[in-house]
């Protein structure tokens, strides 16, 4: 069989481990934000909405390690397909909803409410769509 350049095997990087970090790292904290989000509006206990604007921090400072680190992939990458416009735009998107998220929550908890839990919400499954997405590049043995 030979071997032409449309056969041959192009591999795919797979995210570097601080990216794979920052990545892995921003969707649990966005998750916990969503479940003391509801914590908070089945007890109405203040200490719920506080956990929920710190966690939100914490998901904005991973998010956007990653974002930057995306957009530099986005820029020096293979731009045939449009995986990576679609993850960076994923990210994007998370981290500005999540700002807007972190906005409502530094008012007042009742104010918060239910406003809050919709944001965490959407930018959970934001987070968790451009996780699977980051990380679904990722094949067995490195082939595309």
């Amino acid at each position: 069989m030979t071997v032409t350049a449309d056969r041959i095997p192009r591999h795919r990087r797979g995210l570097h481990p601080l990216q794979a970090f920052l990545l892995a790292g921003a969707t649990p904290l966005f998750l916990g934000a969503l479940l003391s989000d509801i914590a908070y509006a089945s007890s109405y206990h203040i200490q719920w909405a506080n956990f929920a604007s710190w966690l939100i921090a914490g998901g904005l400072v991973l998010g956007a390690g990653a974002l930057v680190w995306a957009l530099v992939d986005l820029f020096r990458g293979d731009r045939r397909s449009g995986r990576p416009l679609i993850y960076a735009g994923l990210l994007l998107l998370t981290w500005i909803l999540g700002f807007y998220d972190a906005l409502v929550h530094a008012r007042d908890a009742w104010a918060a409410m239910p406003t809050g839990l919709v944001l965490s919400a959407l930018v959970t499954v934001l987070a968790a769509a451009a996780t699977w997405l980051g990380f679904s590049r990722l094949r067995a043995g490195g082939a595309a």
